[in-house]
C-alpha cells in the first residue's frame, strides 16, 4: 500500500512512525511533514490546507490510502474531496469535523441530546456575553468558537478579565474568524482526561485513556498552550468513570451525530473534567490530539492500517483492538518565547543520544538546514517513552530529554506527575 499522512507536527510523526510498522505499508508519504518525519517517509511540499494540492497528489501517486492528521482540512471538508474521487481517506467528513469546527454547535448537540457538560451560553453580541457573565458565575470560561489552535480557552477569575476576554476576541478579532462568536461557560473544577475512541458511524472502540498538560509551566502555571506534554494511562479514570463515559459520552455523541444526519467515522476525542458530579465534557475533537498521540499510539499493539481500513468500510465491530500493559509518557520541548511566539533556526543537538535511551523522538516543529536540525516552530520535539508503569515511564521520558539541547528551549519537568495525585 501507499500512504499519506496530512500534517507537519508531532502527531503526525506518529501516526508515520505506527503506520510504517504495518506489513501492508510499501511506501509512506507525508505532507508537508518535519525533519524527523523525512527520515520515515518521503515528504511532499503540500500544506496541510491545500485541498486540491492533496487530491492531485494522491490521484498522481495512486495513494491507497489518506490518513488526516489535523482540525483544518477536515473542517474544510477533505474528505468529502476525496470520497468524491473514489479514494479512500481516514477521518470525519466536513459536516461531522464541525464538532470540533464549532464550539457552539457541539455545545447545541449536547445540550440537545443530554450529554454532560457546562452551562454555557453562545453570543456574536458582546454585551449580550457580558451580561451573561453574572448568570454563569465567576471563575468563568471563554471560548472562540472556532478553530483557534488550542489557544482560543481563556479561564477568567475575575469579571474584569472575563469582559477583557470577551473583547479580545468579539470587538479585537484576536482570533480572527475564529471569534466570530464566543461561548461563555461555568468553570468546572476537577482533573482533565482525554478519551479518544475509534468509531465507524456505529461502533466506539475506546482507545486507552490519556491526560494531556495544557499550560506552559509546571504546576500548570502561565498560558495555555497545544499541550506541553501527555501520559497513558489516568490513574483517576477509574472503570467505573469508563462505564459511565462509553454510554453517555461516546455512544451517545456518536449516536446523536447519525440523528442530526452527521454520521462521525473517524477518531472522536472527548476532553473531559472529572468533576464531583460525574464527567464533563469540555470539548470535542474530530481528531488524534496532540500530545496524547505521542502517549497513546505507543502503547497500541494493533495494526493501525488494519484499524483505519475497517473504520472506512464500516466494518470496525469486526476488529479486536489490543493495547500493550506499559504506561507511556510524553514530554514537550518548546522554542523560546511560545506560546506566544516560536524562536526559529535554533541548531538542535543530541537527538540521536535522545533515542539511544530508549525513547521515540517525535519531531514536530523541525527543518533540516544545510545539514542539521533546527526549530521551526513553537512546539518542537515530544520525547516519549514507555516504562512498567507511569513513574519509570516518565524517567526514561526524562532521560531521552537531557540528551537534548537547542538555544532558549523550554519544558515542564512534571509531566506525569498527576498521576500520583488521583
Amino acid at each position: 500500500m501507499k500512504v499519506l499522512v496530512v500534517g507537519s507536527g508531532g502527531r503526525e510523526h506518529a501516526l508515520v512512525w505506527k503506520l510504517s510498522q504495518s506489513p501492508k505499508v510499501e511506501k509512506m508519504y507525508c505532507a508537508p511533514g518535519n525533519a524527523g518525519i523525512a527520515q520515515m517517509a518521503e515528504c511532499v511540499n503540500i500544506k496541510a490546507e491545500d485541498l486540491d494540492g492533496l487530491l492531485a497528489f494522491a490521484q498522481e501517486k495512486s495513494i491507497d490510502l489518506t490518513v488526516v492528521g489535523p482540525e483544518v482540512p477536515l473542517t474544510m471538508g477533505i474528505v468529502d474531496k476525496f470520497n468524491e474521487k473514489g479514494l479512500k481517506i481516514f477521518g470525519p467528513s466536513g459536516k461531522a469535523a464541525e464538532i470540533e469546527g464549532s464550539k457552539t454547535f457541539a455545545k447545541d448537540l449536547m445540550a440537545k441530546y443530554n450529554i454532560p457538560t457546562a452551562k454555557y451560553g453562545a453570543f456574536t453580541d458582546a454585551d449580550q456575553a457580558k451580561a451573561f457573565l453574572a448568570e454563569v458565575g465567576l471563575p468563568c470560561v471563554v471560548k472562540a468558537d472556532g478553530l483557534a489552535a488550542g489557544k482560543g480557552v481563556l479561564i477568567c477569575e475575575t469579571k474584569e478579565e472575563a469582559e477583557a476576554a470577551v473583547a479580545d476576541i468579539l470587538v479585537d478579532n484576536k482570533f480572527g474568524d475564529a471569534g466570530s462568536r464566543v461561548v461563555v461557560e461555568e468553570f468546572l473544577t476537577g482533573q482533565e482526561v482525554s478519551m479518544l475512541a475509534f468509531t465507524d458511524g456505529n461502533t466506539v472502540v475506546p482507545m486507552v485513556s490519556s491526560q494531556d498538560h495544557k499550560r506552559i509551566w509546571d504546576g500548570d502555571k502561565g498560558l495555555n498552550t497545544g499541550g506541553m506534554g501527555a501520559y497513558s494511562p489516568a490513574p483517576i479514570y477509574t472503570p467505573d468513570v469508563h462505564a459511565i463515559v462509553v454510554p453517555e459520552v461516546l455512544e451517545a455523541t456518536v449516536a446523536a451525530m447519525k440523528a442530526e444526519d452527521r454520521p462521525f467515522a473517524g477518531i472522536l476525542y472527548a476532553g473531559l473534567m472529572l468533576t464531583a458530579d460525574g464527567p464533563k465534557v469540555l470539548e470535542f475533537n474530530a481528531r488524534f490530539g496532540d500530545p496524547e498521540t505521542q502517549a497513546v499510539l505507543p502503547r497500541l499493539k494493533s495494526d493501525l492500517v488494519d484499524i483505519f481500513l475497517a473504520i472506512i468500510d464500516g466494518k470496525l465491530h469486526e476488529m479486536q483492538i489490543e493495547w500493550y500493559e506499559e504506561a507511556a509518557v510524553c514530554v514537550v520541548m518548546a522554542s523560546g518565547g511560545y506560546p506566544e511566539t516560536s524562536d526559529k533556526g535554533r541548531v538542535i543537538t543530541g537527538l540521536d543520544k535522545a533515542a539511544e535511551t530508549g525513547a521515540i523522538v517525535f519531531h514536530a516543529g523541525t527543518k533540516e538546514t544545510d545539514g542539521n536540525i533546527v526549530t521551526n516552530g513553537g512546539r518542537v520535539l515530544g520525547i516519549s517513552a514507555l516504562g512498567k508503569d507511569i513513574a519509570e515511564a516518565i524517567a526514561n521520558a526524562y532521560k531521552g530529554v537531557e540528551q537534548i539541547q537547542f538555544e532558549n528551549m523550554q519544558y515542564r519537568t512534571d509531566i506525569g506527575k498527576k498521576a500520583f495525585l488521583a
